[in-house]
Parts: structure tokens; sequence; C-alpha cells
């Protein structure tokens, strides 16, 4: 006969193994969880990546859409007027779509890749995608982006800066306040540039 001691557990301690057959079908769902999980991951991340590395970059400038109220004062400056326009930081298309739809051959430049694709499907389902067309382009490799326009543009040319005002030039027309601010840069602003230029 055996006896227990008083401070041995040897027999409290031992629990049933059990032995499970691990199937083929088991490994396998393991594998899809595992797959769909860093698929997802993946996707996250390449969706996720055009918003935030432009807040990280020198000059901060993350993608905010332009309101209502910024696109009327943007086709209230180019009032009687036509041909092109162009929108460099074009983000999800609104202003290049708007213009396009009052008449303007509209191109939109925009670094995120995301955004140009979603542009160009809003221009498509409104029905200017003929005049609307969107490009994937950074605007921090063009040199000095003001000597640039102020080289380039035509006598007749106006230049529209919303949210961001040109830091050399003199507005010839301001509409608006606060966020909805929308500057308006005749011949007489960016003539300065051609004229330091030409010296």
């Amino acid at each position: 006969m055996s006896k227990v001691l008083p401070g041995d557990s040897t027999t409290k301690d031992i629990l049933p193994l059990m032995v499970t057959h691990e199937g083929p079908g088991q490994r396998n769902w393991g594998l899809l969880v595992t797959g769909i999980i860093g698929g997802t991951l993946v996707a996250l991340y390449s969706v996720a990546t055009p918003f935030i590395t432009p807040a990280l970059r020198k000059h901060c400038l993350p993608f905010v859409p332009a309101t209502s109220k910024q696109i009327e004062n943007v086709l209230n400056v180019l009032k009687g007027r036509n041909g092109c326009l162009v929108d460099i930081g074009s983000g999800d298309g609104r202003i290049v779509i708007a213009a396009a739809k009052v008449g303007f051959k509209a191109v939109g430049y925009e670094l995120n890749p995301w955004l140009v694709w979603y542009s160009r499907y809003r221009a498509w389902r409104e029905g200017v995608h003929r005049e609307a067309k969107f490009y994937i382009s950074d605007l921090w490799k063009m040199p000095q982006l003001e000597e640039k326009l102020g080289e380039e543009l035509q006598l007749d040319a106006r230049v529209v800066a919303c949210r961001f005002p040109f830091p050399h030039w003199k507005p010839n027309h301001s509409i608006g306040e606060g966020i909805d601010t929308v500057w308006a840069y005749d011949f007489e602003s960016f003539s300065r540039i051609k004229k330091r230029v030409q010296l």
C-alpha cells in the first residue's frame, strides 16, 4: 500500500496528455489565415503610404480636399477667361473637374497615385474625362516654381493659388478668407521674375 506524504503532490500535478491528430486541413487553414493577414497589411501599407509621406517631407503638404467655397472662389477669379487650367497639387481633382465643366481644358498634377486614379474616375463619372486630365508628378522636383512660371507663362496667363500663396509675388486679386482664400496673380506679378532673369 502506497502512502502519500503531506508535502508530496505528485498525484495532483499529473494532467492527462491529449494527443490530437493534426490533419492537412488544419495546416492549410493556418497558412490561409496568415496569408490573409499578411496581404491585408501589405494593402494597408500601400494605400496609406502616399497619404503619410508628404507630411514627412521638408515642406509638409498633406492632402486637404478643396471646399465648395474654395472651388467657387477659383471659378470667380477665372470668370471671363477660357483656355487651359493647370492645377499643381490637384488632390482629388475637384478644382480641375469644376473648371472642365465650365469649359476649360484642365490638367491636374498630383504626387499621390491613389488620388490621381480617383480623380480620373471622378472625371469619367462626371462626363468631363476628355477635358480633364490627371498626371502623377512631384512638384518638389521642379526647380523654383515661381521662376519657372515667370519664365514660361504667356502675357495673358493668370496664376491662381489656393491655401498657399506664392511668397515672392504680390497678388492682383484675392477672394475669400481663411482656408478658402484664393490669390490671383496676373502678368504684373510674374513679369518681375522675367525681368530679373533677363538681367
